[in-house]
């Protein structure tokens, strides 16, 4: 898979003060383990699942005495509230690895960060504070560009902002709190996503969910990736529309699904689809994939269908001036009916937006919960965005951003070559700064954790039910301001931590 960096088209190629290297031949974006791992992985769960069941009777019984959450006596009748089997997952498989998740910090999120040291001294019921701090190379923080700073241009326009115009604005967009902040940011997001409007909301999750309810309805339909995010299938399902899901970054699969549902009617209402949208994401964050915005264009024009892009995590990370996928595959953004995306990431501050046709963003303003409910973003929020999306176009008459987009680049690429050579199985494009690491098994991927923390790596463990259940991985989330003495340091650990969990299920291959 291939896209453009620097203005010039690349196919798995390396991008380097301005010159393309090209790189050997694409590796499989989501590769499989050996036959036997999964049949080990399942084997591995099941045993477990067994023991929680086994344990959550001992404890009804009263044989045993846990913290689990018992609920009130007197509603044992009542439906339960929650899924059992989440339930039982929770108290006794989750519960054990609490402490290599939610990790608090205590300080800046950027490439090192401060840890708060924790213990546990009841098998993961509660954890307890020590009083210590921990420095670690922080490899979990959304902080592609490096933006995430105490200190420079963006945090002195925010602290400017707050001296201007306070914190709060008091209000939603359709009150009292659309402030002049609030157009002008709207004014910058737009020209620098080419596109004609745009509207910001004050929380990344709620741009999905709130907003897709107002572009569709229960005669609509809805094709979505199997491996869409959570606030993506918030919405679909708040919109009543009838959802069909087709294989991951598969625009064939979606092709053929659009088409079977198009010779029949809405199960909903009995009639012909008043609309069809199409919601995909630009990187897919577990899986580090970048989608083929190219396939997902061509199918939209053919059946005059509607484009959602969901660029949380490819705005600012991917393209010669981080403009997203639209600027990595060469694609004319107009073709993209909803270009939605987040500020919390790349940008370092808070919130989201759609951008698109003014019409549609105007649709958007009168007719979304988002405009109507929300409160608006906070001034010195905005100024972080504005402040960071100049550098990245170059307004600001520096090279910075530019530096910062090629640095992102080669770190990702870097990073994830050295990785498979050591014999790592790895998901995701060359060019995604979101790494997955395969571990399969949960049992591992906790202990991989703790076993990196050792080597001050804060690395970001991820099991079921953001994964898979056999599919547990590490996350790793790159960003500019890791040097090439970061990356080494960390291969150097990740490698001595894979041979003590024997986790190198992937083929070494020598690029």
């Amino acid at each position: 898979m291939g896209g453009t960096q620097n203005g010039k088209t690349v196919a798995n190629g390396r991008v380097k003060n301005g010159k393309t290297i090209e790189l050997s031949t694409p590796v499989e974006e989501c590769p499989k383990p050996a036959f036997y791992v999964f049949w080990l992985v399942q084997l591995n769960i099941t045993m477990m699942l067994l023991g929680a069941m086994v344990a959550t009777l001992l404890d009804n019984w009263g044989i045993v005495k846990t913290k689990r959450a018992k609920g009130d006596p007197r509603m044992k009748d009542f439906s339960p509230l929650g899924n059992s089997f989440d339930a039982t997952y929770t108290d006794h498989i989750y519960r054990q690895s609490t402490d290599v998740v939610n990790r608090p910090i205590s300080g800046v999120p950027g490439a090192i960060v401060r840890l708060k040291d924790r213990y546990t001294d009841d098998h993961g019921w509660t954890q307890k504070y020590t009083g210590k701090e921990t420095e670690v190379i922080n490899l979990g923080s959304y902080n592609y560009l490096g933006f995430s700073h105490r200190s420079g241009v963006c945090a002195d326009a925010a602290a400017a902002y707050i001296d201007k115009y306070g914190i709060n604005c008091g209000g939603s967009r359709q009150e009292n709190g659309n402030h002049i902040v609030h157009k002008s940011v709207d004014r910058t997001l737009a020209d620098y996503l080419r596109v004609e409007d745009a509207v910001v909301f004050p929380m990344g999750f709620a741009t999905n969910s709130m907003n897709i309810p107002a572009l569709v309805d229960k005669g609509s339909l809805i094709l979505s990736d199997r491996l869409n995010h959570a606030s993506l299938v918030t919405g679909c399902r708040l919109s009543g529309a009838h959802t069909m899901v087709f294989r991951h970054n598969d625009a064939k699969d979606c092709e053929r699904k659009l088409r079977d549902a198009l010779c029949g009617v809405s199960p909903k209402t009995g009639e012909k689809y008043n609309k069809v949208l199409i919601i995909i994401e630009g990187i897919y964050s577990m899986e580090g994939t970048i989608v083929d915005l190219p396939s997902f264009i061509a199918v939209k024009k053919k059946y005059n269908c509607y484009l959602f892009l969901d660029e949380a995590h490819s705005i600012g990370a991917v393209g010669p001036s981080g403009r997203g996928v639209a600027e990595y595959w060469g694609c004319n953004p107009k073709d993209i009916d909803i270009m939605m995306g987040t500020l919390t990431k790349s940008f370092a501050s808070a919130g989201g937006y759609m951008g698109g046709a003014k019409k549609t963003i105007d649709y958007i303003r009168r007719y979304s919960a988002g405009t109507c409910y929300g409160v608006t973003m906070s001034p010195p929020l905005i100024a972080q965005v504005e402040r960071a999306v100049l550098i990245m176009s170059g307004q600001d008459g520096t090279d910075i951003g530019r530096q910062k987009a090629i640095s992102l680049l080669d770190n990702s690429r870097y990073f994830r070559k050295e990785l498979r050579k050591r014999g790592f199985l790895v998901y995701g494009n060359n060019d995604s700064p979101v790494v997955p690491l395969m571990t399969f098994y949960i049992t591992k991927v906790v202990e991989f954790s703790r076993r990196m923390l050792k080597h001050n790596i804060g690395v970001v463990a991820v099991g079921y039910p953001a994964t898979p259940l056999l599919e547990a991985r590490v996350r790793f989330c790159l960003s500019a301001d890791h040097t090439k003495e970061h990356l080494d340091y960390i291969l150097e650990a990740l490698v001595q931590v894979g041979e003590e969990t024997n986790t190198f299920y992937g083929t070494k291959i020598d690029e």
